[in-house]
């Protein structure tokens, strides 16, 4: 490894051992940027590797909110600025009882450069708290989301610091929390991204990462004189993002044959591709969250498979749509086995080191998630310059960008990586593509 890059790693390890999930993503960006770090001497003579792996402020907060009993509690609330040199900070904000400062500064890092890939103006940055909303009444999730944003509207603002949704965190917790934001600040502006369409929110927003994912899919065939037509995909979870690529896969003649959750996943033969299927899909959110076996009982021609992943089916495209690190190394190798033909990461680093190095050993195209799934923040960003303009504009407006989008990331990417000697590799050419954007316009500003 370069010698100037693994300082930096040996500096991040020391000061916080125990932030897994940062490291492993710091490392994975790192390693793969070094042939633009040994070309181009500036980026060591600005020590732009150690200004770009801290974030710009973190703030840590209490959220005391009260349940339906009258009995009171205490979670925590994070928001991690991590990088703003082009543009306000844009990120998701994730309620889960999992959700560490790790989890968000390495949320917060991908998204940096995941933003930058799409070429909109927006920086990086990522929120949240441990609150479980799985169980919770709508008046609790409002309390809670009062509470939450009673601290958080100090730090944001349209030019500042746009949240979206994220794990936990749908149209209801957005809504809440921006009527919230907007009594304490008097004023109605687009500082919340994935609001309800009758208060600002664009069209095609909840679908827009599935769909994203498909059409960066779409484009990776295109490379080998395919198409999606026909194609079996094998997609884990079941929220928003499974839902917006089982409707795209099937616009596009593929078909989605799996879906999972923490009790764990089914596999439908005849394929996710009805509206009565994705109209069940939203439904099921409502009914468990943790729970996928409810679809077998509305299609019982599908088969449930209790706490085991998706990865066992013989598929032509693996989409991991869930959490990090849901594919594993031997998950890889069984996807390898059966015939796959490429690999969409989805969900943010949704598969480990030992996976995704063995898909690109072996040949298997392999989209990282900051490339694949940016279309979640290019159409929020897209909802950020309709709130600015004070228009509207059509699903097929939003959606026509959104491809457009998503076929130049992909683009960026092959180019990036024939140009610094890593053809084929969408790793080196997302990362290194990311990087240089920001890296650039950080060097411009000055030390700051």
């Amino acid at each position: 490894m370069n010698a100037y890059i693994q300082e930096v790693l040996d500096g991040l390890k020391a000061r916080a051992p125990w932030e897994a999930e940062f490291l492993q993503a710091a490392e994975e960006v790192l390693e793969s940027i070094a042939p633009v770090i040994e070309k181009d001497p500036k980026y060591k003579a600005q020590r732009i590797l150690e200004r770009i792996v801290e974030p710009e402020r973190s703030v840590i907060f209490r959220v005391p909110w009260m349940d339906d009993k009258g009995e009171y509690h205490v979670n925590r609330g994070y928001r991690v600025q991590f990088n703003s040199a082009i543009g306000p900070y844009k990120g998701g904000l994730r309620f889960h009882p999992k959700v560490t400062l790790s989890t968000l500064k390495f949320l917060g890092f991908e998204q940096m450069f995941k933003n930058s890939l799409t070429s909109l103006p927006m920086g990086g940055g990522k929120g949240g708290s441990d609150f479980d909303p799985n169980g919770k009444s709508d008046n609790e999730i409002m309390r809670f989301c009062q509470s939450f944003m009673s601290e958080l509207f100090r730090h944001i603002g349209p030019d500042t610091d746009v949240p979206a949704g994220d794990i936990g965190v749908g149209g209801r917790e957005v809504g809440y929390m921006f009527g919230m934001y907007k009594k304490l600040q008097n004023e109605f502006t687009g500082v919340l991204t994935g609001k309800g369409l009758s208060f600002g929110g664009s069209l095609i927003r909840p679908e827009a990462t599935g769909f994203g994912a498909v059409y960066f899919a779409e484009e990776m065939f295109k490379l080998k004189g395919e198409t999606l037509a026909g194609k079996t995909i094998s997609v884990s979870g079941f929220g928003n993002v499974a839902w917006g690529c089982c409707i795209k896969a099937a616009e596009l003649g593929a078909k989605v044959v799996t879906i999972s959750g923490p009790d764990g996943y089914v596999y439908d033969a005849d394929g996710i591709n009805t509206k009565e299927k994705f109209d069940y899909l939203t439904e099921m959110l409502v009914i468990d969250r943790n729970k996928v076996e409810t679809y077998v009982r509305k299609f019982p021609n599908a088969k449930f498979f209790a706490g085991k992943r998706p990865w066992e089916q013989k598929v032509d495209i693996a989409m991991p749509c869930a959490i990090q690190n849901e594919l594993s190394g031997e998950d890889a190798q069984n996807l390898l086995r059966n015939g796959v033909q490429a690999v969409v990461e989805v969900s943010n680093m949704g598969c480990t080191p030992e996976a995704w190095k063995l898909f690109i050993e072996k040949k298997i195209p392999f989209a990282p998630g900051k490339a694949a799934n940016a279309g979640g923040v290019a159409t929020s960003g897209l909802e950020m310059s309709q709130n600015s303009g004070r228009i509207s504009w059509t699903a097929e407006e939003v959606d026509a960008r959104l491809h457009q989008i998503m076929v130049n990331i992909h683009n960026t990417c092959v180019e990036t990586a024939k140009e610094f000697g890593a053809e084929g590799n969408y790793v080196v050419g997302a990362n290194i593509a990311g990087f240089k954007k920001v890296a650039d316009a950080m060097i411009a500003q000055g030390l700051v």
